[in-house]
């Protein structure tokens, strides 16, 4: 039996030529991909429970952790700014009668600091006469419960309070946003008044037409009707029935696919631009020069590439704004203005 298993061990470590030689290599496993970032856990609100007795209110504390909310507790007014100073909660649950400071003038203090005097306060405790009611709410507390508690009374009362303050903060927040967006606004109103009477003309490597602002299509209809492309060849002035045109060229070092002309008509009269002074806005400034022109809103909107009844909007702001009736009364208020 042994002699068997020699034999055999012996053939096995022999191997065939054909067995020596190396096998191919395996394509390489591809790399693991990196896993996604995790989405940030959801805050959970935090409520400071101040009160010389905690133990007192442990089935509340309980329920409320059930309910998935932090809680930390202060045994004093002193202990209860420690807290603060670590950490702003959500809600206060605030005993009224404690050794030392009671909490009446902890909430009072609280309300005057602006750091925490938005945070909801409601008052826990065994008085229930109407006068200390009245005293809980002028210090600016939101809500007074008496003991003993019922502990779903008061944890529906706390959830309607974190939610109250949810509403508020996304309004806050919405608020932000829309105030960020009325500068970007107000912004890009800024920067459209100081192109308002400009005239700038972009073309491409093959002098064609990219873009232009609505004055440059003016000047280029006046000066040379149908021949924009010719703009690149064109001398720096041109003169047609004695008026003239400048035309200033930018390029950007290294970039020969664009390039911008800035016309300039010499002599030229007021635009829409003068019409700012009164208070206008730049779009309202536009329709009331073209009034001044003597254009219906029809025309206006044509030539604005707006709807009639944005004109007509437009036309009702700025009447009022310059208090004056009509569009004759109007063409008056502006008449010094666009006076050549």
């Amino acid at each position: 039996m042994n002699h068997d298993t020699s034999r055999h061990s012996s053939t096995a470590a022999s191997p065939s030529p054909a067995a020596a030689q190396p096998l191919p290599s395996a394509a390489p496993s591809p790399a693991p991909l990196a896993p996604l970032p995790a989405a940030p856990a959801p805050r959970v609100p935090t409520v400071l429970v101040v009160d010389d007795t905690p133990a007192g209110l442990g089935v509340v504390c309980e329920t409320l952790r059930g309910k998935g909310l932090r809680i930390l507790l202060a045994e004093s007014a002193g202990a209860a700014r420690t807290v603060l100073g670590r950490t702003t909660p959500d809600l206060i649950l605030l005993d009224v009668v404690m050794p030392g400071e009671d909490g009446l003038s902890f909430c009072t203090w609280l309300k005057s600091e602006a750091r925490w005097r938005e945070i909801p306060v409601i008052f826990l405790t065994a008085i229930d006469a109407p006068e200390q009611k009245v005293k809980a709410f002028s210090t600016g507390a939101v809500d007074y419960v008496t003991k003993p508690v019922h502990v779903p009374e008061l944890v529906a009362r706390v959830q309607v309070q974190l939610e109250l303050l949810a509403s508020r903060r996304a309004t806050e927040a919405k608020n932000l946003e829309l105030e960020a967006e009325i500068a970007l606004r107000l912004d890009a109103e800024n920067q459209l008044a100081s192109s308002l009477d400009r005239a700038i003309v972009l073309l491409n490597q093959r002098s064609e037409l990219l873009f232009a602002t609505r004055l440059a299509h003016d000047l280029i209809a006046k000066y040379i009707p149908g021949r924009a492309q010719q703009l690149p060849t064109l001398g720096s002035r041109i003169e047609v029935g004695g008026s003239a045109l400048c035309i200033r060229r930018f390029t950007e070092g290294g970039r020969e696919d664009l390039l911008m002309l800035a016309l300039e008509e010499e002599h030229a009269p007021p635009g829409p631009l003068a019409l700012m002074s009164l208070g206008l806005t730049p779009r309202q400034a536009e329709v009331a020069y073209w009034v001044a022109q003597g254009k219906s809103n029809p025309e206006i909107a044509i030539i604005l590439g707006a709807s009639p009844r944005t004109i007509d909007k437009h036309m009702e702001r700025i009447l009022a704004r310059l208090g004056v009736e009509n569009r004759s009364a109007l063409i008056v208020a502006t008449a010094d203005l666009l006076r050549a």
